[in-house]
């Protein structure tokens, strides 16, 4: 399959290497001039997009997906499909997906999770908005990038799926490390406490598989001194989004709110950024109740 892969960075370089190997015809583009193994760098988005069955975007924000969705769908290809993962505001994905629809593309949005070990690895979990035929079209692209695609619904709802999942682990995470620092106060070995929660009903992803405690349980970024796995400002990010949604369809997420707040005030004023999101837990064992 012909492919064009815009926005070569920690997770679309290591995607579009996995198109590559896999036996495709990859052509890529990425503003910072970074490559990609087997890909072949273009020199603009158009470049990229040009002849392209399939065209796939990872891009910061919803503004960049909208000006590189003005550059690149007048010279798409009709019938070709437009594959953002991108991570972005509902609103953009479902306004990118009509501009696309207009001019005779399919349109999904399809944002990802699993970082960047599960970009490298092709083991992703895709979230899909957009049309059935185009879903059809990309998924053998699916098998490659990932282990598992969702089809959510129409365009916007794999935006949906994201911060919806997203908030969920957020709020899961800061709660695993009260309960840490609070075990640690109580004099709680935090080995015990995790061979009972992580059998019992406090059981988490948070806890059994990314536990936020060095030395306990599987290997996590904890015991890397917190390098990202997926850093924490990406995390605020994620939760600012489903604040902004929760805003636009008037839902009560105090739990959200709350999360949000606190990753806003550990990546901005202490020290959680370039850090795993994770390392909420010594910035909470290091503090007293306020």
């Amino acid at each position: 399959m012909q492919i064009g892969f815009i926005g070569l960075g920690n997770m679309g370089g290591p995607m579009a290497a996995n198109l590559a190997a896999a036996g495709h015809d990859v052509a890529g583009f990425d503003p910072a001039g970074v490559t990609a193994d087997g890909v072949t760098v273009v020199a603009s988005a158009e470049d990229a997009a040009k002849s392209a069955e399939v065209v796939i975007t990872m891009l910061p924000n919803g503004d960049i997906l909208r000006s590189v969705a003005d550059q690149i769908i007048p010279v798409m290809a009709k019938g070709a499909v437009f594959l953002d993962c991108s991570t972005v505001d509902v609103a953009s994905a479902r306004d990118v997906a009509a501009q696309a629809k207009d001019a005779g593309l399919s349109a999904l949005d399809a944002p990802v999770s699993g970082g960047i070990g599960g970009a490298a690895g092709g083991t992703l979990t895709f979230m899909v908005g957009g049309d059935e035929a185009g879903f059809t079209t990309a998924s053998p692209l699916f098998d490659i990038m990932g282990q598992k695609a969702v089809h959510c619904g129409p365009s916007g709802n794999g935006q949906a799926a994201k911060i919806c999942n997203n908030m969920i682990l957020g709020a899961t995470m800061i709660v695993t490390c009260e309960a840490f620092a609070l075990a640690d106060k109580l004099g709680l070995d935090r080995q015990a406490m995790f061979d009972v929660v992580s059998t019992s009903s406090g059981y988490s992803w948070s806890m059994n598989a990314y536990c936020p405690a060095p030395g306990i349980g599987p290997k996590s970024p904890a015991d890397n001194d917190y390098t990202p796995g997926f850093a924490a400002e990406l995390m605020l990010k994620d939760l600012t989004l489903a604040q902004q949604a929760a805003e636009t369809v008037d839902a009560d997420t105090p739990l959200g709110t709350a999360a949000r707040a606190l990753y806003a005030q550990f990546v901005e004023n202490e020290d959680g950024m370039g850090r795993d999101f994770s390392a909420m837990l010594p910035r909470l064992a290091a503090r007293n109740r306020s």
